[in-house]
C-alpha cells in the first residue's frame, strides 16, 4: 500500500515508457560518487550508454577522479534528461538512478562484447577506447526517481527501466 505522505507515485505504463525513452536516448549522464579519498560527495559528467540487456554502462578514464571512487564506493547516482531549449528546465523530464557500480575487466569474456557494442553508439570513443588507463563499469540499478516536469514524480524499481 503505498505511503500517503510519500509525494512520489508508483511507477505506471507512462512514467516506465519515459523513464525508459531517457535511458534509451542519453548519450551522457551526471555521475554522483563518493571522493575515494575524502568520503565527501562529488559529481562529473559521463559517458552514457545502456549495455546489450539494457542497463546502463560508461567508459571511464584512470584519470578522472570518480574511476577511483567507483573503486572505493561502487554505490554512485547517474541524472539523465536534459532541458529542452525553452522554457523553465526544472519542467523538463529527468531521471535519477541509484547505481551500483561494477569495473569489467579488460581481457575478461565481458569486455570484448561491451567494447563493440559501445563503439556502435559512441564511434569518436575509437580513438581511445583501447587505452589502457581506460575501463568501463555497468551501473546495476538499484532504485530510481523519475521527476516528469512539475508535480509529475514517480518511483521505480530496475525492472521499470528494462523494456519488456
Amino acid at each position: 500500500m503505498p505511503d500517503p505522505k510519500d509525494p512520489l507515485m508508483p511507477a505506471d505504463d507512462d512514467a516506465r515508457i519515459l523513464a525508459q525513452t531517457l535511458l534509451a536516448k542519453a548519450q551522457h549522464a551526471s555521475l554522483a560518487v563518493t571522493d575515494a579519498a575524502t568520503g565527501t560527495p562529488g559529481i562529473s559528467l559521463i559517458a552514457f550508454g545502456l549495455d546489450p540487456e539494457g542497463d546502463p554502462l560508461t567508459l571511464v578514464s584512470g584519470l578522472a577522479p570518480h574511476l577511483e571512487a567507483l573503486r572505493a564506493h561502487p554505490d554512485a547516482a547517474v541524472m539523465v534528461g536534459s532541458p529542452g531549449t525553452k522554457g523553465d528546465p526544472l519542467t523538463h523530464p529527468r531521471l535519477m538512478v541509484k547505481v551500483r557500480a561494477r569495473l569489467i575487466a579488460r581481457g575478461s569474456p565481458e569486455h570484448g562484447p561491451l567494447r563493440a557494442h559501445w563503439l556502435a553508439s559512441h564511434p569518436k570513443a575509437k580513438l581511445y577506447v583501447d587505452f589502457a588507463d581506460f575501463a568501463f563499469a555497468r551501473l546495476t540499478p538499484v532504485s530510481a526517481v523519475l521527476n516528469g516536469g512539475f508535480g509529475r514524480a514517480w518511483r521505480l524499481t530496475p525492472a521499470d527501466l528494462r523494456p519488456e
